[in-house]
């Protein structure tokens, strides 16, 4: 959310809400600053928990729960993600 505000780019906090605000797009054609999501149902984007925002070569940064540093992770090292849309 603050990486795109220092685009210019407002986003919501609500990971949800943030899904809503992008476009769709697919794994692969994501694009550094993509937004990466997660969700309990996969074909439900009402139901996305967690956001991690893309770097490009398969990796993102994220904070995996509050408390938690942020950090430079694989997208696919944890669940598969469900949904990645471009702000």
């Amino acid at each position: 959310m603050q990486a795109w505000a220092s685009a210019g780019v407002s986003l919501p906090h609500y990971s949800v809400a943030q899904y809503a605000a992008t476009t769709p797009v697919s794994a692969s054609s994501l694009r550094p600053g993509d937004l990466v999501f997660w969700a309990s149902n996969a074909s439900d984007p009402g139901t996305i928990f967690h956001v991690g925002l893309y770097i490009g070569d398969g990796n993102m940064i994220h904070a995996a729960r509050p408390g938690v540093p942020v950090k430079v992770e694989s997208i696919w090292y944890w669940e598969t993600p469900d949904f990645f849309g471009r702000p």
